[in-house]
This record gives C-alpha cells, sequence and structure tokens, in this order.
C-alpha cells in the first residue's frame, strides 16, 4: 500500500510517500517550500518587475502571500483574484477589496489573459494548497514511482465564517461542535465525501486530488499530535500532552491514547518558551480558560474532562526549539526519526483509523519502523 501523505504549513509542506511493503524510514520523504510561500514569491517577484497579477484557483492558506500582496497594491500595482482564490486572504470579500484587489469572475479572468501582451503584461498566480503533478514531477525526477493506492492532506482550516464572526471564534464554536460529538484525535480525520461546506480550505485540497483516489483530510496539529504518539518514549505513556510548535500555529492536545482531555491552539509568534510552559501545565491542570488564551491572541482553549495532574510533556514541529531549557522539560518527540515528518506519520495513521481494511497493514508497517 502506498499513501502520498501531505503535511502543509505556514513554513513548509512536509511530504511522505508511505509504502507498507517497506521500512517506514526509507520512505521517501520531502521538506518543501509551503505552497503560500511559493505564492508569495512569485507576487514579490511581479512586484518587483512592475506587473499587475491575476490570482486564481482555489482557496488555501494566507499568511506570506497576505503579506506580499499587501506590498504589491501599495506599491501601486494592479491586482486580481477571482472569489475563491479571494478568499485565502479573508472571509469577507469586502474586506478583500479593502486591500486594493479588484474582483473578477471566471470570464473576467479569461478576458484580462486574452488581452495580457508583452506590452501588457499581467502575471497569472495559481492559487491551491495541493499540487500532486509536481509532486510527481519531483518523484519522477529521481526515478521514484509515482504511483498511489490514496491521499492524505493536513491542514488548517479556519471554516468560513459567517460576516462580522470572528475566524477565531468561529474555528472554536465549530471544534466544540466535533468535540461534543467525538472527543478523539480521528474525530479531525475527514474522508473527502464526509467534509462540512464550512471546511472550504479542506474541500479545495480534496478537490486536488486525482478523481477514483481515496482521499483523507485533517487538520494539521491533530496529524501532529497522532504521529507525536508514534515515538517510542510517548508510546509508553497513559497521559500525555502533546505540543505542536508551528510556524504560526501553536496547538496543544491533552490525551489518554487517542482520548482528548482537552486543547488550545495559539500563534507562534506570540508566545516564548516560558509562555508555553504555563499554558500546557494549566491545560494539563483542567484549568485553562478560553478567554485566557483568545484574549491574548490565540484562537481559544478548552477542557473537556480531567486526566492526570502531571502528564507526560512532549513537543513537535518546526519551532520545538522555543522550549528548550524551560520547566517543565518537554520530551522531543521524533517519530520514526524525523519530528518535521511528524504530521505524515499521523495521516497515514489516521487512514488506518478511518478504513478498517487497511488498518491492519498500515499498524504493522508503522509498529516495524517504530
Amino acid at each position: 500500500m502506498r499513501i502520498l501523505a501531505v503535511d502543509v504549513g505556514t513554513g513548509t509542506q512536509d511530504i511522505l510517500l508511505f509504502d507498507s511493503s517497506s521500512v517506514v524510514e526509507n520512505c521517501v520523504k520531502m521538506i518543501m517550500p509551503s505552497p503560500t510561500v511559493l505564492v508569495a514569491r512569485r507576487i514579490e517577484a511581479a512586484t518587483r518587475r512592475g506587473h499587475p497579477i491575476l490570482m486564481e484557483g482555489a482557496v488555501m492558506g494566507g499568511g506570506p502571500s497576505s503579506g506580499a500582496l499587501s506590498r504589491h497594491t501599495a506599491a501601486g500595482l494592479p491586482a486580481y483574484a477571482t472569489e475563491e482564490a479571494a478568499l485565502t486572504f479573508h472571509d469577507d470579500l469586502e474586506a478583500v477589496r479593502g486591500m486594493g484587489v479588484t474582483l473578477v469572475s471566471g470570464d473576467e479572468a479569461s478576458g484580462l489573459k486574452l488581452r495580457a501582451s508583452s506590452a501588457r503584461p499581467l502575471e497569472v498566480i495559481p492559487f491551491g494548497d495541493l499540487d500532486v503533478a509536481a509532486i510527481r514531477v519531483a518523484l519522477a525526477a529521481f526515478g521514484v514511482d509515482s504511483r498511489f493506492d490514496a491521499v492524505a492532506v493536513a491542514v488548517l482550516d479556519h471554516g468560513l465564517a459567517p460576516r462580522g464572526t470572528s475566524n477565531r471564534l468561529f474555528r472554536f464554536q465549530c471544534l466544540r461542535r466535533l468535540m461534543a460529538e467525538n472527543a478523539t484525535l480521528g474525530a479531525f480525520a475527514h474522508l473527502a465525501a464526509e467534509l462540512p461546506d464550512y471546511l472550504t480550505r479542506m474541500k479545495a485540497a480534496a478537490r486536488s486530488v486525482d478523481a477514483g483516489l481515496p482521499v483523507l483530510v485533517m487538520d494539521t496539529g491533530a496529524a501532529a499530535a497522532l504521529g507525536a504518539l508514534q515515538d517510542a518514549a510517548v508510546a509508553r505513556q497513559a497521559d500525555v500532552v502533546i505540543t505542536n510548535l508551528g510556524n504560526a500555529h501553536t496547538v496543544a492536545f491533552h490525551l489518554e491514547g487517542l482520548r482528548i482531555h482537552g486543547l488550545f491552539e495559539h500563534h507562534t509568534h506570540l508566545l516564548d518558551g516560558p509562555a508555553v510552559a504555563v499554558l500546557v501545565s494549566r491545560l494539563a491542570q483542567g484549568a485553562l480558560a478560553h478567554d485566557e488564551v483568545f484574549g491574548s491572541g490565540g484562537h481559544g482553549a478548552m477542557v473537556i474532562s480531567h486526566g492526570r495532574a502531571q502528564p507526560f510533556l512532549a513537543v513537535t514541529g518546526p519551532r520545538h526549539g522555543l522550549v528548550k531549557g524551560v520547566e517543565p522539560a518537554f520530551h522531543p518527540a521524533t517519530p520514526h526519526g524525523d519530528t518535521m515528518l511528524t504530521g505524515c506519520y499521523g495521516l497515514v495513521k489516521a487512514f488506518g483509523l478511518r478504513v478498517e481494511s487497511w488498518r491492519e497493514e498500515i499498524d504493522r508497517a508503522l509498529a516495524v519502523g517504530g
């Protein structure tokens, strides 16, 4: 069984071609710039050349691309976007217009491209979180068979918030409903056909996969936690808090097996090591309030039930060094020897959780690797 697992972050997209017939450590892996970084580079190049841009395609993650767009329009250069691409920057399209972007229909976008010429240049920038064709090209360049049986992708989807509603609040409202139904990590793993309409970024990622291939989409923080549970030291613990320190978001889960006792989500740039330690300690105690996190610029927190008073603490993610040397100490989770692939290993495990006929083969391959 071969599963293409892609964990899409703000700084990198981490790619694993899982092959159950191979030792996990020998599977093909790539750490590449994230799609939003690639889009930002294309916008910045157009800005330097003084060219207008047309953004089209699917809603995707923002961050670096949003900053690049703001600098482009601040330079007085035209920017056009189709409505779906524009949702990358804000759920309220009026706010996108306020950034200096002209929204166009598909027909209008085609007209802009037809009228473009060397004398009247237009840089067309495709949007999307997942480029399976590009990954296949990269694999083929090294003689790797680019066929796979399924695709799993992780993105952080705030959800399409109603106008006037904070996307931070909306995301946690949705998470509360999800946890009320099933407070386990598996609840975050969606097969493509199950995705609710408000998860527009996840649905767009699923649509970018070849027709006929099974697709699983998962939240990045939950994928990282599910992957970190495959670290040998973490796997021995009955009660653990796993913190994923991403380039943009910090997400922590208090877990007993796959059962979730509580979680919080914050923005990494607003935190330092001691602040993370305080949040994690309060989460472990069941004392972390939603308003405490939201009021300091984060997304929020929820305590679902109480675990042990002093759980094992583990950390993963590209910014894991933030908590180096703090007390209490965090164990750096390196499932199958690679902290940057934690989310990908979680995605593979999630397929086993959701597809019973694949479970034994996936668990056996991951156990050998662990």
